[in-house]
């Protein structure tokens, strides 16, 4: 009995290992993906918080033509057979009109169509765009233990191809429904579109790139608007908070005692840090003509100009214009 036992044991060992490797069908599906057994369904409302002011983002900053603002925001409740966008992929056809343009209609036509064939999808929510950068959007969105991951996207307006979003974020945790989730949100490019700035006209990348997260140093070139060499990291560009629901949004509307301080919450979640912006500047112009009577030492000047403005006590601009001695070419 002893020898049989002894035989057992690495057999047992290894089929634990593979179950732990596959996934069981009473425990993990293929992929180490938790099963969610919290109760059937769970509400919650989804606030965006745009945190894109000219202190904390000053380098070409959008004024007018449009203004700095953001577009409609769009989301899923879903499984994990669906992805609306993902990190170092490639986005769908549906993705680019929105990320370019705010285009949406393929973009619900994607998610209706694995709503559809794939039952992944539980419900699409969206709420209205904000037509200011530090603005506030929310909506409710409802969510169930098959469908527990939500992921959205939000157009940051003007840019060629740049937006902010969650990737299938997990609002089930074990046999219950988080409470309250909150997320800062940075800047990603869709890999559609080749501008630099706010303002780039529409170049098309070809080919297709991946989705990227934009840095202060990447893309590492000094017409990027992103682009602060003195920062280690951006600062949050958005942030998006949200609360499980109970009964009605009603229910939870704080005494009057914490508004003032509610009120204060929300306006230092708007307010972003002040992003010193050194100066930039073009290069020295060749030398002009030497100028001064014959016989005696004249003078010759450069010049050159300044690209962008300082600010929030950025490095200020040097002399836009020097002098030299010189021996005259033309005697006056």
């Amino acid at each position: 009995m002893e020898n049989l036992s002894t035989m057992a044991a690495p057999g047992s060992a290894l089929w634990a290992l593979l179950l732990a490797t596959l996934g069981s069908t009473a425990g993990q599906p293929l992929g180490g993906e938790s099963v969610c057994t919290a109760r059937p369904l769970a509400k919650y409302s989804i606030t965006f918080s745009g945190k894109w002011s000219q202190t904390a983002f000053p380098k070409q900053y959008p004024l007018f033509r449009p203004p700095a603002q953001w577009s409609s925001l769009l989301g899923a409740a879903h499984s994990s057979d669906y992805s609306m966008w993902r990190k170092n992929e490639y986005v769908s056809n549906g993705l680019r009109d929105f990320a370019e343009r705010g285009e949406a209609w393929a973009l619900m036509k994607e998610i209706e169509a694995a709503g559809e064939k794939l039952q992944s999808v539980h419900a699409v929510f969206s709420a209205p765009a904000v037509p200011t950068g530090t603005g506030q959007t929310s909506a409710e969105l409802e969510v169930e233990p098959r469908h527990s991951l939500v992921s959205f996207i939000v157009r940051i307006v003007p840019s060629p191809d740049w937006f902010v979003g969650v990737d299938s974020i997990d609002l089930c945790e074990g046999g219950r429904w988080k409470e309250q989730v909150a997320l800062d949100l940075y800047p990603h490019d869709a890999g559609t579109d080749s501008g630099f700035t706010f303002s780039s006209p529409n170049f098309a990348t070809i080919p297709q790139d991946t989705v990227t997260e934009i840095t202060s140093s990447s893309p590492s070139h000094p017409a990027n608007s992103f682009y602060y060499p003195r920062l280690k990291s951006l600062p949050p560009i958005a942030r998006v908070t949200l609360v499980r629901l109970r009964q009605s949004p009603r229910a939870f509307v704080p005494p009057a005692l914490d508004l003032a301080s509610r009120g204060n919450e929300i306006a230092d979640s708007l307010s972003g840090p002040e992003t010193p912006l050194d100066c930039e500047f073009s290069l020295w112009s060749s030398w002009g003509l030497c100028r001064g009577p014959c016989g005696k030492v004249g003078t010759k000047s450069r010049t050159r100009y300044v690209r962008v403005q300082p600010a929030n006590n950025g490095t200020p601009c040097p002399e836009l214009e020097e002098e030299a001695e010189c021996a005259p070419d033309n005697c006056v």
